[in-house]
C-alpha cells in the first residue's frame, strides 16, 4: 500500500477508492461522517504531524485528498508534540483564502516527502470530457451566459471566493461562497432561464479541490428553476455521470461540458 486517501464528505472518496487496484489507506477527519468508505485512521488539524509520521511508517508515498472538508479551527489545547512545530504554517494557511490554505497543505505534505495526487489522477474517468451529456443542447443564450459566467469566475479568482456562479440573461445573479454550490442554489428561489456554471479559479491547484458536480447538483439546479448546468471540460469532476445524464433528461436540463475557455 503506497496511497493514502484523505477522505471528506460526499461520494468522491468512495469513487476514488473504487478506481484503485490496491486498496488505499483511508484517513478520515475527526467528526466528519464518511460515505461509502470506512476510515482506517482518524486525525484532526492538531494531530496532523503525527498523521504524517504514521503515514511514513506505513509505507505511504502518495496522498490524495477527496471530498469536502470544512476549514478547521486550531485548538492549542489539543496539539500533540509532533504537530506543535507546524503551528506557524497552520496560522499562515488559515489567514489565506481557500485556495491559499490548500496550497499550504499541499506544501506541508510535499515537504514531508509525499507526492500529492489530484483525484482526477487516481480516477481519470471522473474528469469531464468536452461535449453534451444531456439530450437537450445549449442554445445561443445559454452559450452567451456560459461565456459571461466563465469570465466572471476568472475575474473573481483573486478574491478566492468560489468556483461556481449563476447567470441569467447575460447577468451574474449569484456567486458561490464558503457555503458551497448547493447552499447558493437553495438561497436563490426561482431563476427562470438561468444556468449554473462551475469551473476552477484561475491559477488554482489541481491537486486539491477541483470543482465537481453530481446528481444532487442537477436536482438543486432544477429546484432553482435553471435551464442547465455548464462545466469546464477537463477541469471539473463529474460524479456518477450516467446518473447525472438521467437526471438532467428527467428534469429537462442541459448538462454541457464546455470546451471553450
Amino acid at each position: 500500500m503506497t496511497l493514502a486517501v484523505i477522505a471528506g464528505r460526499g461520494d468522491l472518496p468512495a469513487l476514488v477508492v473504487g478506481a484503485t487496484h490496491v486498496p488505499p489507506l483511508i484517513c478520515g477527519y475527526e467528526g466528519i461522517e464518511l460515505s461509502g468508505v470506512t476510515a482506517d485512521m482518524n486525525f484532526r488539524l492538531e494531530t496532523l504531524g503525527t498523521l504524517l509520521l504514521e503515514l511514513g511508517k506505513r509505507g505511504v508515498t502518495q496522498v490524495c485528498f477527496a471530498g469536502g472538508l470544512d476549514r478547521p479551527a486550531l485548538d492549542p489545547s489539543k496539539l500533540d508534540s509532533q504537530t506543535a512545530p507546524l503551528v506557524p504554517m497552520f496560522m499562515q494557511a488559515l489567514q489565506h483564502g481557500d485556495d491559499g490554505a490548500l496550497r499550504v497543505v499541499v506544501e506541508l505534505f510535499e515537504k514531508a516527502g509525499f507526492a500529492v495526487l489530484g483525484a482526477h489522477e487516481v480516477a481519470p474517468d471522473l474528469l469531464a470530457q468536452g461535449g453534451i451529456y444531456s439530450a437537450l443542447e445549449p442554445d445561443a443564450q445559454m452559450r452567451m451566459d456560459a461565456d459571461v459566467a466563465a469570465h466572471h469566475i476568472k475575474a473573481m479568482s483573486p478574491q478566492d471566493k468560489g468556483q461556481a456562479c449563476v447567470v441569467a440573461a447575460g447577468k451574474v445573479v449569484a456567486m458561490e461562497d464558503v457555503r458551497g454550490t448547493d447552499e447558493m442554489l437553495a438561497s436563490l428561489g426561482q431563476v427562470a432561464g438561468g444556468i449554473l456554471f462551475k469551473g476552477p479559479k484561475e491559477g488554482q491547484s489541481r491537486q486539491i479541490d477541483l470543482p465537481s458536480v453530481g446528481p444532487a447538483t442537477l436536482e438543486a439546479a432544477w429546484r432553482a428553476g435553471l435551464r442547465g448546468v455548464v462545466i469546464d471540460a477537463g477541469d471539473v469532476l463529474v460524479l456518477h455521470p450516467a446518473e447525472c445524464t438521467t437526471r438532467a433528461d428527467a428534469y429537462g436540463l442541459v448538462l454541457w461540458a464546455r470546451a471553450g475557455k
